[in-house]
């Protein structure tokens, strides 16, 4: 099992500032389509193919891998990934919250298995260690931060 968590001030020193509404809606985007904020070419491919109220399921592709995704919403508050199919199963979070001093951040975190790899094997500790590493999620949350800067300031959010 895999588990790895990360968490960033979504406005940092010398950052042009985001409302909680600009980060939830800079989340949404990215959820309905990822190619927004990847790197060029990471993401080929990224459908909506059912939605309601409360969640999206989406396809896409990324990385080369096909993945079909159920993606909840606790509206302000959680974006939360389903893999419904492709390599991973499990759940990837994206969560907006205060800390004490009433600051704004993201967290990332998630539990996930590896499809048809032996559990802790050789495989998930590299997953692991990626995920926690400086390339990994945390590197992630701050490029969607930034998208998300880019596209208000362009009056897309």
């Amino acid at each position: 099992m895999i588990y790895s968590t990360a968490t960033v001030p979504v406005n940092p020193e010398g950052a042009t500032p985001l409302t909680r509404a600009q980060a939830w809606a800079g989340l949404v985007s990215k959820a309905r389509d990822a190619r927004l904020f990847l790197p060029p070419g990471l993401c080929t491919c990224c459908d909506v193919v059912e939605e309601s109220a409360t969640h999206i399921v989406r396809e896409a592709v990324i990385a080369g891998d096909a993945l079909r995704e159920i993606i909840s919403f606790e509206p302000m508050a959680k974006v939360s990934f389903f893999q419904a199919s492709g390599p991973r199963e499990g759940v990837i979070v994206n969560e907006l919250f205060e800390d004490g001093t009433g600051a704004l951040h993201l967290r990332f975190y998630c539990y996930l298995g590896l499809r048809g790899k032996e559990p802790g094997g050789t495989e998930e500790q590299a997953e692991q260690a990626w995920m926690d590493s400086d390339k990994g999620y945390r590197t992630a949350l701050l490029s969607t931060l930034q998208r998300t800067r880019e596209l208000a300031g362009e009056g897309r959010l």
